[in-house]
């Protein structure tokens, strides 16, 4: 039985493992790092087999998983050397595009790039996927198989993959909830009252819209009654530059992105 080995045991191989698990995944997780405790926490959390050898990791895989910072790409697969067998690879590093990482590791090892959002370890994540076009229907089914167990994937072009990375953050959402929670404080809420209240507002109306059949520019209007409370504070934001911050914030985004792309 292959294994799925990850080559970085961080946040985000601590989620997906936590996912996989959560869906009964049967299949042998490896987890190579270069911090023992983070090894640990993993193999005591997740009862994963840890391997502090890169070589042996890597020897072990059936489908690698590069879960690393986008700056030790490139060190980390110059560390490996040449990969003369076939291989599945998946970088989660944002912004590397798979003409880089093919640059390094060509044929037989096949690329795939996939953005898996923290969220996957409660099976609720949403997960982005691109292939090379080296990438047959049979294994492209095996990579979305795997992410699948975590939540809804989309698979899309390539470029659009740094648009996809700065929208689809659950960073946005923790964002928004902290900041509606601490103004509403600021107004006289004690803060559990006012954590509910806002996590309402947005997790359980966007719930509503995401399970229903209603569109959202209706839902906008039943909500924000002309002359009321919610149309007045909407109104304000919006004319206070709501949408031009976010643009902002999506723009640096991007722009961090193809930072990324452009390191060695």
């Amino acid at each position: 039985m292959s294994a799925t080995v990850f080559l970085g045991g961080g946040r985000i191989t601590a989620a997906l493992v936590a996912g996989l698990r959560l869906a009964k995944y049967d299949q042998p997780m490896v987890v190579h790092d270069r911090h023992p405790s983070k090894l640990r926490q993993l193999k005591k959390q997740h009862n994963v087999i840890v391997e502090p050898n890169l070589h042996q990791a890597v020897k072990e895989a059936g489908r690698l998983i590069l879960a690393v910072r986008p700056d030790s790409v490139s060190d980390l697969l110059e560390q490996l050397g040449t990969m003369n067998r076939p291989l599945i690879a998946v970088s989660l590093a944002a912004g590397v595009p798979i003409s880089k990482l093919r640059a390094r590791w060509g044929p037989p090892v096949q690329w795939a790039r996939a953005m898996p959002s923290p969220v996957c370890r409660t099976g609720l994540g949403l997960t982005a996927l691109t292939f090379d076009r080296t990438f047959s229907r049979s294994t492209k089914r095996e990579v979305r198989e795997l992410f699948e167990k975590t939540g809804t994937v989309m698979e899309i072009p390539e470029s659009q993959f740094d648009a996809f990375t700065v929208t689809y953050s659950s960073s946005h959402g923790y964002h928004a909830l902290a900041t509606l929670a601490a103004s509403a404080q600021r107004l006289g809420l004690k803060r559990q009252t006012a954590l509910i209240a806002a996590a309402h507002a947005l997790a359980d109306g966007i719930l509503s819209w995401r399970e229903g059949k209603i569109k959202l520019a209706q839902l906008l209007r039943e909500a924000t009654t002309p002359g009321g409370i919610a149309a007045a504070v909407m109104n304000t934001m919006d004319s206070s530059g709501y949408e031009r911050v976010i643009q902002r914030g999506l723009s640096a985004g991007m722009a961090r992105a193809r930072l990324n792309a452009k390191r060695r």
